[in-house]
């Protein structure tokens, strides 16, 4: 039941290609057959419930249409333990928050496919009265109640599942009509799971990314985003880009057609604007130099991933501060947390709060951009180097394959993430905040960076270093990861006394 992968996947030889329609049928067919839920997907069904939607319940449609608009959309997260309970968070994020996507996060027992113990959770969820799980077991409550939930709402539905492990929820949630689902080969592996090989990750996601094109030949277009990095860390932009093109290059191999690229939030404003500018330009880049040349791709950022204050001032700072960057970096969209990060899982009404937060920073900042400013095109011609370095190179390694190529750069640290739990990662690269803000390159590990690129990254460090009387070295990082959950006394102290 919790195997990483199909028998039958395992015994073709790893390639970005897509998956032969027979081999995908039997992989479906074993798939399906793990949890009786599995027997409730009937493709030709869904096929007609995601034609009865309305355009503004299909995510795919309303990232294009945000797009031409020049609009950045609002989601939370958010999951709770039993139908009833996600039900209500669902409908007071759509109605009181104002959101534009409504999502589900799921629970760590379904992410890791032990629906069994997902089973107690909800049995212990409903004895209690109180959500016992840390989010939706979508799985053990199957097609009919996840389509309950989309019709609940009037926007589109998303799956947030923080898993390597995707098949068995994405067939369920997109039967039901949740017509989104994030998560990737590539960043899920390496952010949130120890022991399951990079390899198995993209073999999983190739599925996912395979049942989405089957919607797609059936004229269905379905939304796929790559999730960013969840790790908790900081992470440079060209880091996360590296991986936004890789996850994207292998979902365009199997047929996806829209994609969402997504990254955390540095809170340097000009840093994230030239991310999300380059994010985008140079996966479209790729796309195109690998005959993919229909494939729309839009850009979310993360509020804040890394460590948050207790404060609820300081909290709703980095939640407006965040809508704000995200409106002027040009995102599609921006996805949201509360007041309560750094104490758990939040009340719907606080969700909700945050969620006006940062609709309210959006429409302040809606018409602000920095195209021309000096700051802003030098920094994206520094992460454009940075990227292509990586990028090109990971492809020479896979002999022009990208999942090929992917497992030969982990292991010879050509590709590489800052503090990954996964073992098949070298976690040799360090990132630390400069003297102004922005996210630079302390120590690149084995990645192979230009000379005069790593030359700029380590004088903007030094430049910290001198300024703050501290040495240059693995210092720098570690306090740059905690910076924000700091006392605002600490951060900025009242010396006129």
């Amino acid at each position: 039941m919790n195997a990483p992968g199909s028998r039958e996947a395992t015994r073709l030889p790893l390639s970005e290609k897509r998956i032969p329609d027979e081999v995908f049928a039997q992989m479906r067919a074993e798939n399906l057959a793990r949890w009786p839920t599995g027997a409730g997907v009937d493709f030709d069904a869904a096929v007609e419930r995601h034609r009865s939607l309305p355009p503004h319940k299909q995510l795919a449609w309303v990232m294009r249409k945000a797009d031409a608009e020049r609009r950045c959309l609002t989601q939370p997260r958010g999951g709770f333990g039993t139908f009833e309970l996600q039900k209500q968070l669902m409908q007071v994020l759509d109605r009181d928050g104002h959101a534009d996507v409504v999502p589900t996060t799921t629970d760590s027992y379904t992410r890791n496919e032990h629906w069994h113990l997902a089973q107690k959770g909800i049995e212990e969820t409903e004895k209690m009265g109180r959500s016992m799980l840390n989010g939706y077991p979508m799985v053990n409550y199957g097609v009919e109640r996840a389509a309950e939930l989309v019709d609940a709402i009037n926007k589109p539905a998303i799956m947030l599942t923080g898993t390597a492990m995707p098949r068995l929820t994405g067939e369920i949630g997109y039967a039901g009509g949740y017509s989104g689902y994030l998560g990737s080969g590539i960043a899920y592996t390496v952010s949130y799971i120890k022991e399951l090989s990079i390899e198995e990750g993209i073999r999983n996601y190739q599925y996912l990314d395979r049942l989405v094109a089957m919607y797609q030949d059936a004229g269905v277009e379905l939304h796929r985003r790559q999730p960013g990095f969840l790790t908790g860390t900081n992470i440079p932009p060209s880091i996360a880009i590296i991986t936004c093109v890789l996850d994207c290059l292998l979902a365009a191999a199997q047929g996806v057609k829209n994609y969402g690229l997504e990254m955390g939030q540095t809170l340097h404003l000009v840093q994230d604007a030239a991310a999300t500018v380059v994010c985008r330009e140079l996966c479209q880049d790729y796309l195109r130099r690998r005959g993919h040349e229909d494939v729309f791709t839009s850009v979310t950022l993360l509020h804040w991933m890394g460590a948050w204050p207790h404060d609820d001032a300081q909290s709703a700072a980095l939640i407006s501060y965040g809508g704000t960057l995200a409106a002027v970096a040009g995102a599609n969209s921006v996805t949201t947390k509360s007041t309560h990060e750094a104490f758990g899982i939040p009340t719907p009404e606080i969700n909700a709060e945050g969620l006006r937060m940062t609709r309210t920073a959006i429409y302040l900042a809606r018409n602000i951009r920095l195209d021309g400013l000096p700051e802003f095109e030098q920094e994206k011609e520094w992460i454009r180097r940075e990227v292509r370095a990586i990028v090109d190179k990971v492809l020479e390694m896979g002999d022009g394959d990208v999942a090929v190529g992917t497992i030969r750069a982990f292991e010879a640290g050509v590709l590489d993430i800052p503090w990954s739990p996964n073992r098949y990662v070298k976690s040799r690269i360090l990132p630390a905040r400069d003297a102004d803000g922005c996210l630079r390159i302390l120590d690149p590990g084995l990645m192979p960076f230009p000379r005069d690129v790593l030359e700029f990254n380590e004088a903007k460090l030094r430049r910290r270093a001198e300024k703050e009387n501290v040495s240059y070295g693995p210092d720098l990082a570690v306090s740059s990861v905690y910076e924000m959950a700091e006392p605002i006394a600490k951060l900025l102290p009242d010396t006129w006394s």
